[in-house]
């Protein structure tokens, strides 16, 4: 599991996916949300808007990222 860091308490799903280079672009995202392919804390997660904050995993496939209070 790698971390993320963000400066902000708060960032949307289809933000970090795109930060932790899981995706290339929103439209990556946005069609992998809809197949039910991302996680977000075990549980699978339909909304690229989601509010995420510091201690939250996201899991994509065999990627995982945790995300965490950056500078």
């Amino acid at each position: 599991m790698d971390d993320v860091a963000i400066s902000t308490d708060t960032i949307r799903l289809g933000q970090l996916l795109k930060l932790a280079n899981l995706v290339d672009s929103g439209s990556d995202a946005k069609f992998l949300l809809a197949g039910g392919e991302v996680s977000v804390n075990g549980e699978p997660e339909t909304r690229r808007g989601r509010q995420l904050r510091e201690g939250d995993v996201v899991a994509l496939g065999d990627a995982s990222v945790r995300i965490v209070a950056g500078p």
